[in-house]
């Protein structure tokens, strides 16, 4: 297993501090802890230990998404080598890092 890089995509701006579009930048370590790198005029760079508390704090209910690059480097899950690279991930590692934009106005 590689590192897997990402980008968080705001849709919504909640806090009025970020902005919409891509917002940061990180990587997954292979043990699961995340170094989160902050655009912006006073970027910023943390350490989490997980992607799940990461968006437990900033994904404002859908309103930012984890956005994998990389995606083709991803380990495959037997039996999804049709699906796109990020639905493979997610069936793999049973995470759902992506919500739908529509579920922050439902919530």
């Amino acid at each position: 297993m590689k590192p897997q890089t990402f980008e968080l995509v705001r849709y919504t701006d909640i806090s009025g501090v970020s902005g919409t579009g891509v917002v940061a930048e990180g990587c997954v370590f292979t043990d699961g802890s995340v170094a989160l790198r902050w655009h912006g005029a006073n970027p910023s760079t943390a350490v989490w230990p997980d992607l799940d508390s990461i968006l437990a704090v900033h994904g404002h209910c859908g309103a930012t998404v984890v956005r994998w690059l990389d995606v083709s480097e991803m380990e495959p899950v037997p039996g999804t080598d049709l699906l796109p690279g990020e639905l493979t991930h997610i069936l793999a590692t049973g995470r759902r890092t992506h919500h739908h934009p529509s579920a922050a106005a439902s919530a």
